[in-house]
């Protein structure tokens, strides 16, 4: 799996005006983490990772890859629109509960197969916003509405928080690697933090409907994710070679595109999903905050994707409440106004738990091994707030 940290800078663009794609400069040596050993794929965690350096290539058995090792898994599995069939050795599908199939082509078939077995850009505006802008969701006749919809739709667009359950050579170290390379692959391509948010909800809802995916095969997933979710969310997304690229050639356009039809296929083409991040930006239409609270909150909310357990176990606006909250003690000493009390329904007390959760995940970012989140908010383009130091302690009993 391959690392760029690599940041370029551009031009203002505007809706407009918009140039061609730009290919980005491919100087610097891109980062490639080496194998994990048995025991250590078993026994390791993210915590216990190391820190990759910016221009290094590691091959040690010490650190998490997802590089394809022989499989000892007799299973094959093919899903399509978050059904599953596990296939055992004979041929005979095995149904799980509460699972109904309708098999799709005989290539759909093959490649997920292949995907459960050992085998085988543009520059963007400096403003990073998603496409639903405040101006769009501070219009008051329509901000109740839209609140409504998106509640409803993130029921039916959430993951399933024990999904790592049915890929025993999938971690969540594993998981939290992916997430933070492409939070570094966001910032290079200088794409939005909306598509990072899909990326990750794409990543996890694909996860969660399928089932003996490789460790060698998470990449491709999670390139895929970015892919679709550029695709969607930008104005100008990077082109195939450029996503090929970020992986230091290790899939080919070929794998990729097949990937992506298979991706669509399994998420049933419901790429609509709410993110914790539009939810933010609701809120603060609704109840306007500082500039350094708002990306404060958008820090918060970032550290949130790097984490199944316990972030998977809230909607995402729940989790952006949190967010909210805590980036508005941190820098003021409130918490929830009575304004977004009555437009949302959340009250404080509802709210706490996942404040609490993330007070301890904003306490640790300094100490974790993966840094790409706590970098990017380093940044005078974000005010430089994950420098900011969090209270030891929150105002209520922890």
């Amino acid at each position: 799996m391959n690392f760029s940290t690599n940041a370029h800078s551009g031009s203002h663009i505007s809706k407009e005006n918009i140039p061609h794609p730009v290919q980005v400069q491919r100087g610097k040596q891109r980062i490639v983490l080496g194998v994990l050993s048995e025991n250590d794929y078993h026994g390791r965690s993210y915590s216990q990772g190391s820190q990759f350096s910016k221009h290094s290539s590691i091959s040690d058995s010490s650190h998490l890859a997802f590089l394809g090792r022989p499989s000892s898994s007799s299973f094959d599995i093919y899903v399509e629109e978050a059904c599953e069939v596990v296939l055992a050795p004979s041929g005979q599908e095995v149904v799980s509960e509460s699972y109904n199939v309708v098999a799709e082509t005989t290539a759909d078939l093959r490649f997920l197969t292949e995907l459960s077995s050992g085998h085988d850009a543009s520059m963007q505006s400096e403003q990073d916003e998603s496409l639903m802008s405040k101006e769009v969701l501070c219009v008051s006749e329509y901000a109740e509405d839209i609140h409504l919809h998106l509640r409803e739709r993130e029921i039916k667009s959430r993951p399933k928080p024990g999904y790592l359950e049915k890929h025993p050579e999938i971690t969540n170290g594993m998981r939290v690697i992916l997430v933070d390379w492409l939070v570094e692959v966001v910032q290079e391509y200088r794409l939005r933090s909306e598509t990072l948010h899909l990326a990750v909800n794409y990543l996890d809802r694909f996860l969660s409907y399928t089932a003996l995916v490789k460790r060698g095969k998470l990449q491709l997933v999670g390139t895929a994710a970015l892919m679709i979710a550029a695709k969607y969310e930008e104005i100008c997304p990077p082109e195939l070679n450029e996503f090929v690229y970020t992986t230091d050639s290790t899939y080919t356009k070929k794998q990729l595109v097949r990937m992506e039809h298979v991706f669509l296929k399994v998420l049933s083409f419901r790429m609509a999903a709410p993110t914790i991040n539009q939810f933010l930006r609701l809120f603060m239409s609704v109840h306007p905050v500082c500039t350094i609270t708002e990306n404060l909150a958008q820090y918060v909310a970032e550290l949130s994707l790097l984490e199944m357990d316990p972030f998977l176990q809230y909607t995402p606006s729940l989790v952006a409440a949190g967010a909210y909250c805590l980036a508005a003690y941190i820098v003021n000493k409130s918490l929830w106004p009575d304004s977004l009390n009555a437009f949302t329904g959340y009250t404080t007390v509802e709210i706490v738990p996942c404040m609490t959760a993330l007070h301890k995940l904003y306490i640790s970012a300094e100490s974790r091994p993966q840094q790409a989140i706590r970098e990017k908010y380093k940044t005078s383009k974000y005010f430089r707030v994950s420098l900011i130091t969090a209270p030891a302690a929150l105002p209520f009993h922890e």
